[in-house]
């Protein structure tokens, strides 16, 4: 038998800059690692079954969007294999709606937030709530999906709800008070932090260009910053994940709040290949403690936050 020490699944051809950084780490650190993509998927998946094949840890980029990899899913948790991210909970970090009843319970800043049901549950024209509490602007986003989809940043109308929830007619949309980040030394403080087994990398992160800039520690002195790795830390005990990212912006009130919850699986580009992108030095590090996070056992690694 061929027994692996991480198996790694991915699909998205953006990917590939990462999977190249994640395999030079397990290279340097002496991790054997296994990579499942749609080409090789039945062949491995045949391996698993007839016991040619086996793997410690299983880092999975693929199923989120795609179904044909679940299989490898399943044959992970009827084999006791280690995840870094276990989809049960990876799932529940998919549902804005529920994550945002959870951090509310746990005493977390979020936005005025109120929960629409699903068109198919309760068919337009549904009955106006109440958005006063919501004030003059508001964001309307789906609960489920990432990257924008579906998301309306400006909405002021009752019209645009009716409207927005058609998109995707079997989720729960959340209507939320638009936040406005205060200005630090000419900057909105709109920061994108990313947890990956116990370290942190936060970023100022501009909301229009989407550009990462990494925190320094004169900056995070400077301006009082500390309370955002405290967050991070709550982020990560409360979902159980090991690599997941969030937005939390700064407002004028001086209060932290959660703008964007537990986003998982992450974007991952590096910033040298596209301007979106997370900037390499943090990619190499959190390639490197993915790789550490294995050769220990997945066992969390001393926690920290990395500062510029």
């Amino acid at each position: 038998m061929n027994r692996y020490d991480l198996c790694l699944a991915w699909n998205w051809q953006y990917d590939l800059e990462f999977v190249n950084v994640l395999e030079r780490a397990c290279q340097e650190q002496g991790i054997s690692l296994f990579q499942v993509i749609p080409t090789n998927l039945t062949h491995t998946l045949d391996l698993l079954e007839t016991g040619q094949l086996s793997f410690h840890t299983y880092f999975d980029r693929a199923s989120d969007a795609d179904e044909c990899f679940m299989p490898l899913n399943e044959w992970a948790r009827q084999n006791s294999v280690i995840y870094i991210n276990r989809l049960r909970l990876a799932r529940h970090a998919w549902d804005k709606a529920a994550v945002h009843r959870q951090l509310v319970n746990a005493g977390l800043a979020t936005p005025k937030t109120l929960i629409i049901p699903p068109c198919s549950q309760e068919p337009n024209p549904m009955p106006p709530r109440d958005l006063e509490t919501l004030g003059e602007r508001f964001v309307i986003k789906p609960a489920h999906g990432g990257g924008g989809k579906g998301v309306i940043t400006d909405a002021s109308t009752w019209q645009q709800v009716l409207a927005a929830r058609q998109e995707y007619p079997e989720d729960h949309y959340l209507l939320q008070k638009y936040i406005s980040p205060a200005i630090l030394d000419s900057r909105p403080a709109w920061f994108r932090l990313i947890y990956c087994a116990g370290q942190i990398f936060p970023s100022w992160w501009d909301q229009q260009t989407h550009i990462y800039t990494p925190l320094t520690e004169d900056d995070q002195l400077r301006f009082d910053l500390q309370p955002l790795s405290n967050i991070m830390m709550e982020l990560a005990l409360l979902s159980q994940l090991e690599l997941f990212s969030t937005e939390i912006a700064y407002t004028p009130a001086g209060e932290f709040v959660l703008v964007d919850y537990i986003n998982d699986p992450i974007d991952l580009r590096l910033q040298s290949k596209t301007i979106e992108g997370v900037p390499d030095q943090i990619v190499e590090v959190i390639a490197q403690n993915l790789v550490s996070y294995v050769a220990a056992g997945c066992q969390a690694l001393p926690f920290y936050i990395q500062l510029y």
